[in-house]
């Protein structure tokens, strides 16, 4: 489970520079290494509502080389998957980034019209979004030049693009990548890879409630790793697997994978990276369940990371998984610190204000780290969380427990490209300001790990009710982010806190913490959205469902105010104490919503709360953020690890270098790690007739 930054700066920018100015940059950068935090430049490029960082990995020279070779081996499998990111997000994808990188990389045209900008925009914009549909909104990009234009930087560089791929760029078709909108069709109005043409919801539910695994109690995640389609009228799964769907990519990630196992840290990462590697090649579900029970218990060591098909919320129905990697180096230092919240998960379970029938006797297993991050792909990038717990299943989780990650350097990158300015727009007064700027970091830390320790780990279904995908459907991750924001939000305000040394002043922090939360909830996130539309990422839902529910509850007492100043909204929290009573008691609710997999609640909640927007609102949010300069959304290249070698071809040392633009990155990425494409798919069949 992913938890993102609850804040992000806001502006629209387009910059662009001269290309002998980019190569200048690019040679000077390329050659530096960006050791020293005071020296390090955060950002890479802005453009549209995006903003491109760069994060660090401190304490890499602290790692000893078979270290560094784990990380790199890790890495290395991530990038070899990057591909199946972008067939699952959407059928045509793969083929339209192979044109639009052969024209970047070909066009010898007019560089400086508005029209070549505008390809470029649009290019690092499907980079960005690993596809045609925007990374959050999951709306269809629109290019900001003509369909003539395009044909014309098409002939001028002989790319061939033709058909439905070339016209969906500029057509009505496909527009939602995700929608929830059941009027739609969950299935039918999803541009989304997962299932193939003619499927509808209905069939896809009736489908997998007709399997069964072998044990009830420990539920298989039937579809996790699949895509159903259909052959002479029947469903099939065709499933992700050497020798299957995604096999030629599949065998690249094995291969790394292989050479990870090597050199392992100890015997227990060994034998999960080997279950893992067997799953790869069989893409038993069996093998899944294993491999995670594995891997939430290969708790030593410095090195861990995320690897496969994970999280489900690209799937309108729940069931398949987004490729997605992250590999990380732990951070002595804050995870010390830190795992003062894992000692003391037990008694945050026990003194939950969710009804006793839904805790746990004994929560096991969970192990909070904040972690440094070596590498990112598919769905962690460029777009990446802050903050993850795993494994998803609710049956390991509670016999085996869980892995929670802040994602530190992450985090601090964020926080080293910010600003206030924001805040000072959208705060009612000066103490809202002054509590923010002194608790805002650590509260949202804190939030952070209490979501994912506790939040993710809390509760259990009552005993014969389905798996929260069977059960709450396409409401189903909005409630269980939702649930564990509401456990972080509940305890930000508990002087356990302070008891645990945590924080100097709990009402403090917890007043800067619910400050920001109904700030973002009922205002300032809605600039991520055009006007207009209803709310459909399922974060944003419960963000704004968890706000306005207990906005609107606590009308009559007052709670929070909705108030006009000099012609401005805002919202002032009056009974910080009480706002904390609300927030419990809609944790109870959601708790029960998913303990008794209560559909018609789930649905009454999110499509009441979290959905509709006030248009109003709205507009005088969009109008207020025109000043600033700064993108909406924030994502990352990654840091480039160069191995040099001796002679024999073996790894003498790991050099951590970075990308200087997004273009490079990118470029590099399609030129190394692309397994899916036309263009290697023809390598690899002149290869075999070269050998036959």
């Amino acid at each position: 489970m992913k938890h993102l930054l609850s804040i992000f700066l806001l502006a629209l920018a387009l910059t662009f520079t001269s290309c002998d100015q980019k190569d200048k940059d690019s040679k000077d950068l390329a050659e530096k290494e960006m050791t020293s935090p005071e020296d390090f430049n955060y950002k890479v490029d802005e453009f549209a509502d995006l903003k491109i960082l760069r994060y660090q990995i401190p304490g890499w020279e602290n790692l000893s080389l078979k270290e560094q070779k784990l990380v790199y081996y890790l890495t290395q499998a991530g990038l070899a998957g990057r591909d199946i990111m972008w067939d699952q997000n959407y059928k045509h994808n793969l083929e339209i980034r192979e044109a639009l990188e052969k024209i970047y990389t070909n066009y010898e045209g007019d560089k400086s019209s508005e029209d070549w900008q505008a390809f470029e925009t649009y290019l690092k914009r499907v980079w960005f979004s690993n596809g045609i549909h925007h990374h959050y909104s999951n709306d269809k990009l629109k290019p900001g030049f003509s369909k003539e234009y395009f044909n014309s930087l098409l002939e001028a560089t002989n790319t061939e693009l033709s058909g439905e791929p070339f016209e969906v760029i500029f057509n009505d078709k496909d527009m939602k990548k995700v929608n929830l909108d059941e009027s739609k069709g969950l299935v039918e109005g999803s541009a989304v890879n997962f299932y193939g043409e003619g499927i509808t919801a209905e069939e896809v539910s009736n489908f997998y409630a007709a399997k069964k695994s072998p044990n009830p109690e420990k539920p298989l995640a039937f579809g996790i790793n699949t895509k159903l389609v259909k052959e002479n009228g029947e469903l099939v799964e065709k499933v992700y697997k050497s020798g299957g769907l995604y096999g030629d990519a599949i065998d690249e990630i094995v291969s790394w994978l292989e050479k990870a196992k090597g050199v392992a840290e100890n015997e227990k990462q060994a034998n999960a990276l080997g279950l893992l590697i067997e799953y790869y090649k069989t893409g038993d579900l069996q093998t899944w369940d294993e491999y995670n029970v594995a891997w939430v218990e290969a708790t030593e060591g410095n090195i861990d990371y995320i690897n496969s098909f994970i999280e489900v919320y690209n799937d309108p129905m729940g069931y398949t998984g987004s490729y997605e990697t992250i590999v990380q180096i732990k951070d002595f230092d804050m995870s010390e610190k830190m795992s003062v919240v894992e000692k003391n998960v037990q008694w945050f379970e026990d003194n939950s204000p969710i009804m006793d029938d839904h805790k746990k006797d004994s929560v096991v297993g969970v192990t909070y780290k904040t972690v440094i991050v070596a590498g990112e792909a598919g769905d962690a990038s460029p777009s990446t969380p802050i903050g993850v717990n795993l494994p998803n299943s609710s049956w390991i989780r509670k016999a085996h427990g869980s892995k929670s990650v802040s994602l530190g350097n992450i985090i601090n990158a964020y926080e080293n490209a910010g600003g206030s300015d924001k805040l000072k727009e959208f705060a009612h007064d000066e103490e809202e300001i002054a509590l923010s700027e002194e608790y805002g970091k650590e509260a949202d830390k804190l939030h952070t790990a209490l979501h994912e320790v506790v939040g993710h780990a809390s509760g259990q279904l009552n005993p014969g009710v389905g798996t929260t995908k069977e059960t709450l459907k396409s409401y189903a991750s909005t409630l269980e982010e939702g649930r564990a924001d509401l456990v972080g939000l509940y305890y930000l305000m508990d002087p356990k806190l302070e008891e645990l040394g945590l924080t100097d002043d709990v009402e403090k922090l917890g007043k800067a913490a619910y400050n920001d939360y109904i700030r973002n909830g009922l205002m300032t996130q809605l600039v991520r959205i055009e006007q207009g539309a209803d709310i459909e990422e399922a974060h944003m839902r419960n963000r704004q469902w968890v706000s306005a529910w207990v906005f609107e509850k606590g009308k009559e007492e007052g709670v929070i105010e909705k108030v006009q100043k000099d012609g401005k909204t805002y919202y002032d929290i009056k009974d910080y104490q009480k706002l904390r009573e609300l927030f419990g008691e809609l944790l109870k609710e959601t708790q029960r919503i998913k303990s008794e997999g209560d559909f018609e609640a789930a649905k009454n909640l999110v499509e009441n709360y979290g959905v509709k927007v006030d248009q109003d609102l709205h507009k005088e949010v969009l109008e207020r953020n025109e000043k600033f300069k700064s993108a909406p959304y924030s994502g990352f290249v990654n840091p480039v690890l160069v191995p040099e070698m001796d002679e024999n071809g073996e790894i003498v040392s790991i050099k951590v270098t970075q990308p200087s633009t997004f273009e490079e990155q990118m470029l590099n990425y399609a030129k190394d790690h692309s397994f899916l494409t036309e263009e290697k798919k023809a390598e690899k069949e002149e290869m075999a007739e070269a050998e036959m």
